[in-house]
């Protein structure tokens, strides 16, 4: 699976995990020099809480366009740290 923005590959690996239908990617098939942390939290009552990254392309800033679970409750133990992503983020099978 790759996860493409702005004709970039931001993610690529083929050990990505299906939940709820987001594709999340491990945490070493991240081109982290495109991600920076964002100040962002959300709470899910089943995964716990997640933190936002942003994504930075060629001058373009896609906001807490990626997220992860640092800290997951035991039932999520398994995506602790794999990111997943969404607006406007393209998810392609390879």
């Amino acid at each position: 699976m790759k996860a493409v923005w702005n004709g970039v590959v931001i993610a690529e690996s083929a050990a990505t995990l299906t939940v709820e239908g987001n594709q999340y990617f491990p945490p070493d098939s991240l081109r982290r020099e495109y991600l920076e942390a964002s100040g962002t939290r959300t709470s899910c009552p089943w995964k716990g809480v997640a933190s936002y990254l942003n994504i930075v392309v060629a001058d373009r800033t896609n906001p807490d366009a990626a997220w992860y679970y640092p800290e997951p409750k035991p039932a999520a133990r398994d995506i602790r740290d794999y990111v997943a992503f969404w607006k406007d983020v393209e998810i392609i099978p390879d």
